[in-house]
């Protein structure tokens, strides 16, 4: 049986990113049918009240939320944060989410927060650290967990194995779902010169709960997963090739717009979920539902 049968893990349809700029035409003009859900960063509402809980009672009387946390740091040396762990377990209880999310990384060091999301290194020593910890992660916020692989712009010398490789394990010794950014495998193999379509094919697709897709900005030398843009073509050819592989295996599953600076009107957003829903139905075609 796999991870999201166990968890009664569902697909969503495609969703979106609930921002700021976005309140009124979700809350008070309906949003739109495109949007099926939406994701929050969760330690925008890790609060205990103010205008963003509002807003959030608001948007849970009418959709799905799923919250996406990005300073968990799961892969820092430092204990995880207790405090931070009791404050999103109030959030996940609150949203009645069916999973939660963060990234595969750290992001804190030596008492500083470094406003980043620093890949690890690709080690068995990397793995026996992080597995622990996901654990006491999935156990305290008592909801299934699922981790995201970062866009990256440096490797490790140390490094043992493949980026794909490395998750892949992860997620079966610690037991949790997988968050497959599409767009930050294709930045990450651009930088890095690997194979974007062998690490979508070397995912469990079994593990895959949720996909993120977003746009970023080509630097020449480098990709920048800036969430500022439009799904480059490329990009979408990876996710059509990842949903042919998973939906086959394990079903239909969610996915998300990421778009974050440089914010369009919400139609536009809700237009990208809406070419979302079609590529995904186009790739798919008449496979599990």
């Amino acid at each position: 049986m796999s991870f999201r049968e166990r968890h009664r893990i569902p697909d969503l349809g495609v969703g979106v990113g609930f921002r700021p700029k976005h309140a009124k035409d979700v809350l008070d003009d309906g949003g739109s049918p495109h949007v099926a859900w939406y994701e929050i960063v969760s330690e925008n509402f890790m609060v205990d009240g103010g205008r963003p809980m509002d807003n959030l009672a608001r948007l849970l009387d009418r959709h799905t939320v799923i919250p996406h946390g990005v300073s968990m740091s799961i892969g820092a040396t430092e204990k995880l944060d207790a405090g931070y762990l009791a404050r999103l377990k109030t959030l996940v209880k609150r949203t009645n989410a069916p999973y939660f999310t963060d990234h595969i990384c750290f992001c804190r060091a030596r008492g500083l927060d470094l406003h980043d999301l620093l890949p690890l290194p690709y080690t068995k020593e990397a793995i026996e650290h992080v597995v622990p910890r996901i654990r006491h992660v999935q156990n305290t916020i008592d909801k299934p967990f699922a981790i995201e692989n970062v866009s990256s712009y440096l490797t490790y010398q140390s490094s043992e194995m493949k980026e794909h490789e490395f998750i892949a394990e992860i997620a079966e010794r610690a037991d949790c779902g997988i968050l497959l950014d599409v767009n930050n495998v294709f930045v990450s193999a651009f930088n890095h010169g690997f194979s974007a379509e062998e690490f979508i094919d070397g995912i469990p697709a079994e593990r895959v709960v949720q996909i993120h897709l977003a746009g970023h900005m080509d630097k020449g030398a480098y990709l920048l997963d800036t969430h500022s843009d439009h799904v480059r073509e490329e990009v979408w050819k990876l996710y059509e090739r990842a949903m042919k592989r998973i939906v086959p295996i394990a079903g239909r599953v969610s996915t998300l717009i990421e778009w974050d600076t440089m914010i369009p009107t919400f139609d536009v957003l809700a237009n990208e979920a809406k070419l979302a829903k079609a590529r995904l139905d186009e790739a798919v075609g008449g496979a599990l539902p």
